[in-house]
């Protein structure tokens, strides 16, 4: 694509998405910088062919600049980043508004935020983008391509939104998780041996969220093929969608999650 990149923080998201990167061919290993100061972690970004440094003091130039660090250090690493007039920034990092990197590199410069979730470290997760205006469309587009290689992309037009965001797909895997755990125990008290009962709450999840995503069709029409009239399925579905018992739940969880997330946001 022609443009240089430089990676800051080469953690397990950081380094799932440069592998994406180099794997897709949507970058090559000389157009990537790598800035990680731990030892380990340097020299397994330095095996992908990138160029792997301790810190930005070598690095003369970079077109895009993504942040895959915590939180809660953003505000000592930014800094040294504040000399790369003209680049577009990016941050991975949950909770870490765009004023925090505007309050650093100035008001003018060109900041998208990112929300993945965990799944994009097998390329299979959603990236939810947001944008300030002085970001440029060639730019955008740039990194849009870049995070398509960590899964879905899309975008929201307003910031305040990413608490949502964070609610529904940044927390969500762990629901998923815990209903293939909760699916798993109920199999198990049915009478299925451990590791089978496993085995089918996790191919069953997996395979329905395959089939939602691949067929077109609304979720609601899927599960309506799914349930016969007085069968097994309604018997169960009469459980989770009496008084709307399953939706409510759902609802208040995410409201919580999306609450704490404004709270964790200042």
């Amino acid at each position: 694509m022609g443009k240089s990149v430089i990676l800051v923080g080469c953690g397990n998201m950081g380094y799932a998405m440069l592998k994406g990167w180099i794997a897709s061919g949507k970058l090559a290993p000389q157009d990537v910088s790598v800035v990680e100061p731990t030892d380990p972690l340097r020299e397994r970004a330095a095996a992908l062919g990138v160029n792997a440094v301790a810190s930005a003091d070598s690095l003369a130039a970079g077109d895009v600049i993504i942040f895959a660090v915590k939180p809660q250090v953003m505000d000592k690493v930014v800094p040294a980043y504040a000399r790369f007039h003209g680049a577009t920034f990016v941050s991975v990092a949950a909770g870490t508004g765009i004023s925090t990197f505007t309050g650093i590199l100035g008001s003018s410069s060109a900041v998208i935020r990112c929300m993945p979730n965990t799944p994009a470290a097998i390329g299979k997760g959603v990236m939810v983008v947001f944008a300030n205006e002085n970001v440029k469309a060639e730019a955008l587009e740039f990194v849009n391509a870049l995070l398509s290689a960590s899964g879905e992309v899309t975008m929201i037009d307003r910031e305040e939104l990413m608490d949502a965001v964070t609610a529904v797909s940044g927390s969500g895997p762990a629901y998923i998780f815990h209903f293939i755990e909760c699916l798993t125990s109920a199999g198990v008290k049915a009478g299925l041996p451990d590791e089978k009962a496993k085995l089918l709450a996790m191919q069953t999840v997996w395979g329905a969220a395959c089939l939602a995503k691949e067929s077109g069709e609304e979720p609601g029409l899927l599960r309506e093929q799914v349930t016969s009239p007085n069968g097994t399925t309604a018997a169960a579905l009469s459980v989770f969608m009496d008084q709307q018992k399953l939706e409510k739940l759902v609802t208040d969880a995410v409201e919580a999650a999306r609450k704490r997330s404004v709270e964790l946001g200042g």
